[in-house]
């Protein structure tokens, strides 16, 4: 196997790896647990998961979907996110390598995937991920061969105060709660990363899919 061959392997191999910790992320953030301690253990049987039933894909094959104790069904979810996140880091490594760039776009594709899945199933958007992720696209746009520190600064403020003037004017519209400050910081971070140019388009496509997706999930 040549140098490029194992280096695409390895990013398809760390992903699969941060998958697995964005899956712990997903499920203890919103319990306000710690996403480093304890150990994995199941959710419903409370057993503690073994490095051995812990591989990204390999165990959730080799133990058909089930708990290695109480034979609990796991969530697809898991291996699904697993697998995207793989997939999305050899995308990422095939178009930076490995330099700074692939690790900067996988950490904001970590932040992305992990504040989706939990606004899934809980309708929460934890500012523990938003809010160090503004500043820490801010903070990237100084590096060079990315946006302008310009560009990512009136992401910001043109990605929150657009959510922000919605929500104002369908309350006083209304007189009811619409969209949550969560989704203005949300768009604040993704402007914060890739500039403010992008932002209707990102705003469209986020419209459609949420249509698509719905309330329901089998997540």
């Amino acid at each position: 196997m040549d140098m490029d061959s194992s280096m695409a392997l390895f990013s398809v191999l760390y992903g699969l790896a941060l998958g697995s910790f964005i899956n712990v992320c997903i499920y203890r953030i919103p319990l306000r647990k710690s996403i480093v301690s304890p150990p994995s253990t199941c959710p419903e049987c409370g057993s503690r998961i073994r490095f051995y039933d812990n591989i990204p894909l390999l165990s959730y094959i080799l133990l058909s979907g089930k708990c290695r104790h109480c034979h609990c069904r796991i969530p697809l979810r898991y291996p699904a996110i697993e697998a995207m996140t793989g997939l999305l880091s050899l995308a990422l490594f095939i178009k930076f390598s490995l330099g700074y760039q692939y690790f900067l776009f996988l950490l904001f594709m970590t932040i992305l995937i992990a504040i989706s899945f939990i606004d899934l199933s809980h309708k929460i958007i934890p500012d523990i991920l938003s809010l160090p992720g503004v500043f820490l696209g801010l903070a990237s746009s100084f590096l060079p061969g990315h946006i302008t520190w310009t560009d990512s600064l009136i992401g910001i403020i043109a990605g929150y105060g657009s959510l922000f003037l919605v929500e104002v004017t369908f309350k006083y519209l209304t007189g009811r709660d619409g969209m949550g400050r969560g989704d203005a910081k949300l768009l604040a971070m993704i402007g914060a990363w890739i500039g403010w140019r992008a932002l209707p388009i990102i705003v469209l496509i986020s419209s459609l899919t949420g249509a698509v997706i719905g309330g329901g999930s089998f997540w």
